[in-house]
């Protein structure tokens, strides 16, 4: 063969090629020639030296890339352009994970959607596979509020040669007009109405007391919506003493808004504080906007445990595609939101108080493999309530009070006289405070000379109060009898209320057992 020399004499063009190394290109792969006498590093059969492990060195595909890197790429033909214009080959792949469904069933889909919402509520109606149904079509585009701009004005008078100039619209076009607009204005003017007095009360900021506005920091808020997105399913925990004063309207408008996928429930926590009665009628009332649970939060006693579990259970089930689920706690300060969690483990896994604000930031808890609870601070939403309605829900610590007498007439107001008499065995007050000056006297809390300390026997009131001493509630609305059909179709959780009757009275037995410590 011809073997073309450079000037220094050597071969160029042509590569010695090593069949020995490499192996022989015909005959069976199975008995190709290996050399191991070789230690060069672009031979894949040497032999491993000293300790060295057998993967220490490149294999045999390893070496074959380092080859072609050695190669120069061709750039005359990566700069060619094709002849012929390129086609992508069409593949079934691409129309696989569409969303596709008949015109007809969308329809009835539509209407039971539609149905189901207009007779039990968005609460008790599951859309089970949602990643398989269209959800964006659910919704009648036809019902949706429309602006139709070219019915209002045509768009041959509002652009082009034939357009018209319209005349401004103002409230008064002449000067008598506008005399009579503010005259008419200033009749009608109530300062009761008017938001603006109340930015600019600069002595009424300063003579509040900044305790007032507890759990309605921008840390709480910030807790509060950690909880929200993390969770699925949420409790709003309300006290069944006051449920209406305790509930969180702007948060359940943001779910139904926002977070439609969100499952809601109300939790009437301490109804044994009310009577039996009164309890099944709050929850034929509130069990129409959601599923309500009555319950009674303590780990050695319980009531509604085992219907709460079951309830979670049954989320469960439904977000089968997910590995867990978690169940997020919400409400106002002080309604028993960790003591729910500590009876639902059967121990004390949050810290809990029966003053408000002990819960400072959100936590997991671990319920089952699959179930995990979030316990959230509790959060007073500016609902637009009185300082004295605040106290009366609990909200403030009446340690943290300045003037806690002045929110003793506002609690006389809202319970039974009988009632206070039989927490203190005091009788024939008049007003707030000759109410205080008897109990000074009763209690023993009396200053130098005599004088009754007004501003003690307050907190203890306003503690009673807040740890359900003194027997108040509030009742529910009526009922009319289309109304009651309509909840009585609704299926809520079953509970047998006459077992909380039979329950002993959890403060009746501390008293009891105070009783008895100071007769031993």
């Amino acid at each position: 063969a011809m073997v073309k020399r450079n000037a220094h004499g050597k071969a160029s063009g042509r590569k010695s090629f090593n069949r020995k190394q490499f192996g022989s290109k015909t005959g069976d792969s199975s008995k190709e020639s290996v050399n191991t006498k070789s230690t060069a590093s672009t031979n894949p059969f040497r032999k491993v030296k000293g300790d060295k492990k057998p993967g220490f060195y490149r294999d045999k595909s390893k070496i074959k890339l380092l080859k072609l890197y050695n190669s120069k790429p061709n750039h005359d033909k990566m700069r060619e352009k094709p002849a012929d214009p390129a086609r992508i080959e069409p593949d079934r792949k691409w129309f696989g994970n569409t969303r596709s469904i008949d015109q007809r069933k969308l329809e009835t889909l539509r209407d039971e959607v539609k149905k189901d919402n207009k007779i039990k509520g968005n609460t008790y109606t599951v859309l089970l596979n949602q990643k398989k149904l269209p959800m964006s079509l659910l919704s009648d585009p036809t019902t949706n509020a429309k602006m139709n701009i070219l019915e209002v004005e045509p768009f041959q008078e509002t652009f082009g040669p034939k357009a018209k100039r319209k005349k401004p619209k103002l409230h008064a076009y002449s000067l008598a007009e506008l005399s009579k607009s503010c005259v008419e204005k200033q009749e009608n003017y109530s300062e009761e109405k008017d938001k603006d007095l109340s930015k600019y009360d600069i002595l009424k900021k300063e003579n509040r007391d900044p305790r007032l506005d507890a759990g309605q920091s921008k840390r709480i808020w910030d807790e509060l919506y950690k909880v929200i997105d993390a969770s699925d399913v949420l409790i709003q925990v309300i006290d069944a003493r006051d449920p209406m004063g305790t509930r969180a309207r702007n948060i359940e408008t943001h779910l139904k808004k926002n977070c439609p996928q969100k499952h809601l429930i109300f939790v009437m926590n301490k109804c044994d504080l009310i009577p039996t009665s009164l309890t099944s009628k709050w929850i034929k009332v509130l069990s129409k906007e959601a599923p309500t649970l009555a319950f009674r939060a303590s780990v050695s006693n319980p009531f509604g445990k085992g219907a709460l579990i079951q309830l979670l259970r049954q989320f469960d089930n439904l977000h089968k595609e997910k590995k867990n689920i978690s169940i997020g706690f919400i409400g106002y300060p002080n309604v028993g939101k960790s003591s729910i969690i500590n009876t639902l483990k059967k121990k004390s896994v949050c810290k809990v108080a029966p003053i408000p604000g002990e819960t400072k930031v959100w936590q997991y808890i671990t319920l089952t493999k699959r179930i995990y609870l979030i316990d959230c601070p509790g959060v007073v939403y500016d609902d637009g309530d009185s300082d004295s309605e605040k106290v009366a829900k609990g909200v403030i610590r009446a340690e943290k009070l300045i003037e806690p007498e002045q929110y003793i007439d506002h609690l006389l107001e809202k319970s039974k006289k009988e009632n206070f008499e039989k927490a203190y065995d005091v009788q024939g007050w008049n007003s707030g405070p000759h109410f205080l000056h008897m109990l000074a006297q009763r209690f023993g809390k009396l200053k130098k000379g005599g004088e009754p300390n007004v501003n003690a026997v307050a907190k203890m009131v306003i503690n009673d109060w807040q740890r359900g001493k003194i027997n108040y509630y509030s009742q529910p609305p009526e009922i009319e009898e289309e109304d009651e059909e309509e909840m009585n179709e609704i299926e809520g959780v079953t509970q047998n209320l006459q077992e909380l009757e039979d329950q002993p009275d959890i403060i009746q037995l501390e008293e009891q057992v105070a009783q008895y410590k100071t007769q031993s």
